[in-house]
C-alpha cells in the first residue's frame, strides 16, 4: 500500500510495529509531503468484512495526525454499514476493497520499485476488442 501511494506521488511514513494510534500510513503531497491532501491510511487484513467502528475510529483520529482525509483499505471488503456511512463521508474518507486496491496497483505498476515488480512480474498485453454495438 505504501508503495502504491509513493507511485501516486505522495511522501509516506509507515507506522512502526505495535500500537499505531489508528493509522498505519501517513501520506502527504508536495516536495516534502507537507502539502494537501494529507492522508491518514488504515489498512486492515482480516478474513471478514470491516465493520463501521473501524471507519469511525479513522474519522476520529484524522485531526490527531493533521490529515485532511482518510483512506480505509480492507482486502476482505466492508459491511453494508461502512458502505452507507462511507458514502456520506465521501469528501472525508475513501474505502478501498481488494478490487480498488488492485486497480490502483495496476495504474501505477510501471512506477513501482524494481523489487516489487520483480516480486509481482506483470506484462501488459494489448488486444483488439470487437465492437459489441454492431
Amino acid at each position: 500500500m505504501d508503495q502504491v501511494l509513493r507511485a501516486q506521488g505522495y511522501h509516506t511514513q509507515v507506522s512502526t510495529p505495535g500500537p499505531d494510534g489508528g493509522v498505519d500510513i501517513l501520506a502527504g503531497s508536495g516536495t516534502m509531503g507537507f502539502q494537501s491532501p494529507k492522508i491518514a491510511v488504515q489498512v486492515k487484513a482480516t478474513s471478514t468484512p470491516i465493520d463501521v467502528t473501524v471507519l469511525r475510529n479513522l474519522q476520529g483520529v484524522l485531526k490527531n495526525f493533521g490529515a485532511d482525509q482518510g483512506l480505509l483499505v480492507s482486502w476482505s471488503g466492508f459491511n453494508r454499514a461502512v458502505l452507507e456511512e462511507g458514502g456520506r463521508s465521501f469528501f472525508e474518507i475513501r474505502c478501498w476493497d481488494q478490487m480498488k486496491l488492485i486497480d490502483e496497483f495496476l495504474k501505477v505498476y510501471d512506477k513501482l520499485p524494481d523489487d516489487i515488480q520483480a516480486e509481482i512480474p506483470l506484462k501488459r498485453i494489448w488486444t483488439i476488442v470487437p465492437d459489441l454495438n454492431e
